[in-house]
């Protein structure tokens, strides 16, 4: 897997049902998780890869080993390899992510 940002190009956002069929239908098991407002994720790595589709709200992703920054929102897809180094930062109105691993 290579890291990838895929973003939500239509005029409305997916529902939340759109999403996790999407994730399913590449046999991926789905869980949804949500933060409030301001929440920090410090600098951490997965051994795993992630795929996270953002479901409400919006989330800023920063690598800082690859110098990229990515801000997310409602239908944009991240596919995020495993050991890439990150911290993320919620929004204002707080997120609601659809995430799946592989391993």
């Amino acid at each position: 897997m290579e890291l990838k940002v895929i973003p939500w190009t239509k005029d409305t956002p997916p529902s939340e049902e759109q999403l996790q069929q999407e994730l399913e239908k590449q046999d991926l098991r789905v869980y949804r998780w949500s933060n409030g407002p301001g929440a920090v994720y410090e600098g951490h790595t997965h051994s795993f890869h992630k795929i996270l589709y953002v479901v409400e709200g919006n989330i800023k992703f920063d690598l800082p080993t690859h110098q990229q920054t990515f801000n997310l929102k409602p239908g944009d897809r991240l596919e995020l390899p495993s050991g890439i180094r990150h911290r993320a930062v919620v929004g204002p109105d707080g997120v609601t992510c659809l995430e799946a691993h592989i391993y």
